[in-house]
């Protein structure tokens, strides 16, 4: 019994691979690498270098390794790429899931904790947002995500594929021996850590003028540990049977721009050098989660998520 983890040797999927080699599962990593570089894995861990979506890649690897779950991570992230290429993220995101898809079914597989977005959400009206909030994403990113876990539900009802469609909030933060890096890195708490750097140019802040107290775009970040707690979680879940569902990550807290910039500069003790910019395409004013279906579902509380604790990790990660 082994558990297949697409986007693997990414920021997020690295995390997950690690916390599953602990537990003692055995794991078979499949990665393209197109956004990430060859990753040092646990010892016992399979790697291959494949897109999801070559379903002859992933027949061979669910048939020659035992897969009977999968932790489905890749695919592209960058709302303002999306905005600015549809294209390119309907075909990895989507067409290459509805690949992935077809071949585990092909191969038994029958669980499948999908890593989705509260880009789903959009410009949602209530916060903190609840899963029973309309779905009406604002970018091709949320729409894809969106496609995704429909897709999955309808597998559900055809094909008894089970899943647990995991919406994101903002990931940060670091582990013992894993860091955020994205290439290229869009992400605003490590931009503002390497912006505090006199060697860095400057962070832009994308959008003053949102309906907020301070101008600034409104997130909820939840630590990188916390996130992947709940994916095993998850698994477990589906494992005792637990039905097709989407459940919110997040710390229920949300913060502005400027709040996190104010935060590096207290944990780092360094001027976070800033400039103002234009909003970008697709990008919602507040995205604050309502975590207590994830708490209900899975006994998953989030404990290492406040800002001080995010930075710090990152902080400890760089000495």
């Amino acid at each position: 019994m082994s558990v297949l983890v697409t986007g693997g040797a990414g920021y997020i999927g690295s995390v997950v691979v690690d916390a599953l080699a602990e537990r003692g599962e055995r794991v078979v990593v499949v990665d393209n690498l197109s956004r990430s570089s060859q990753p040092v894995l646990p010892p016992g861990v399979i790697f291959e270098s494949a897109g999801v979506g070559d379903s002859e890649a992933i027949s061979r690897l669910v048939r020659g390794h035992g897969i009977t779950s999968c932790i489905h991570l890749a695919g592209l992230i960058a709302v303002g790429e999306s905005v600015r290429d549809p294209g390119a993220y309907i075909e990895n995101n989507f067409v290459q899931s509805a690949r992935l898809i077809r071949a585990l079914l092909d191969g038994g597989v029958e669980l499948v904790v999908f890593s989705s977005s509260a880009a789903v959400y959009g410009n949602a009206s209530t916060q903190p947002i609840t899963e029973s909030a309309p779905l009406q994403p604002t970018s091709p990113y949320g729409w894809t995500k969106l496609c995704v876990e429909q897709m999955l539900r309808m597998h559900d009802t055809a094909d008894d594929l089970r899943s647990v469609s995991l919406r994101y909030f903002n990931a940060a933060g670091a582990t013992s021996n894993r860091t955020e890096q994205h290439n290229p890195e869009t992400h605003l708490v490590p931009l503002a850590v390497r912006a505090a750097s006199e060697r860095q140019e400057p962070l832009t802040v994308f959008g003053s003028d949102y309906p907020t107290p301070d101008g600034t775009a409104i997130r909820d970040y939840i630590h990188i540990s916390d996130l992947v707690d709940a994916h095993l979680l998850a698994l477990g879940y589906l494992r005792d049977g637990g039905a097709t569902t989407a459940l919110n990550l997040g710390g229920g807290t949300g913060h502005s721009v400027l709040e996190v910039i104010a935060a590096v500069e207290r944990g780092l003790g360094r001027t976070v050098r800033y400039k103002l910019g234009p909003r970008r395409a697709g990008d919602p004013a507040e995205l604050i989660a309502s975590p207590q279906l994830a708490q209900r579902t899975l006994n998953w509380v989030p404990s290492r998520s406040t800002l001080a604790e995010i930075v710090a990790s990152l902080a400890a990660f760089d000495r």
